[in-house]
C-alpha cells in the first residue's frame, strides 16, 4: 500500500490524540489578558506569553500565528505541530496558568526536534515561575 493510501485511511480511535477545549484558549478576552498582563519567554522559534491563573486548575493553551507566515495552508500547519509539541509535553505542567505560543517567522524551516525543544524550554521556565 502506498504511503498516500495510508494516509486517507481513518486511525483507530486509540491512536487519535486529542486537544480537548479544557486546555484551549478559546476567548478574545483571555488571549487578551495572557498578552497584556502575563510574562514572555523568547525562543529561536517561537515566543510564548504566560500568565498565572487564580484557580490552580491544569494549564489552558492558545495558539496565534499570524498572516506574515504564509497562507492558511502554512499557518495551519505550524499551528499542527506546535499543537503536538505542546500535547507531547504539557505533562510537566499542573499548576493553573494560560499560555500563549505565536511562532515566528523561523518555525516555517524549523524542524519538529527545534519545536519541541523551544516549547519544552518554554514549558519548563513557566514550572520554575509558580
Amino acid at each position: 500500500m502506498s504511503e498516500a493510501a495510508r494516509e486517507n485511511l481513518p486511525r483507530p480511535p486509540a491512536a487519535r490524540a486529542s486537544f480537548p477545549r479544557s486546555v484551549r484558549l478559546l476567548r478574545h478576552s483571555d488571549f487578551e489578558q495572557v498578552y497584556k498582563l502575563g510574562k514572555r519567554h523568547f525562543a529561536a522559534h517561537v515566543t510564548v506569553f504566560y500568565l498565572p491563573r487564580e484557580e490552580r486548575k491544569g494549564v489552558r493553551f492558545g495558539f496565534t500565528v499570524g498572516k506574515f507566515l504564509g497562507g492558511a495552508v502554512e499557518r495551519n500547519r505550524i499551528k499542527r505541530r506546535i499543537r503536538e509539541a505542546v500535547r507531547l509535553h504539557k505533562g510537566q505542567m499542573s499548576s493553573g496558568v494560560d499560555v500563549v505560543i505565536n511562532p515566528k517567522k523561523s518555525a516555517l524551516k524549523a524542524r519538529f526536534t527545534e519545536l519541541q525543544r523551544d516549547i519544552t524550554r518554554a514549558l519548563e521556565v513557566i514550572g520554575k515561575c509558580d
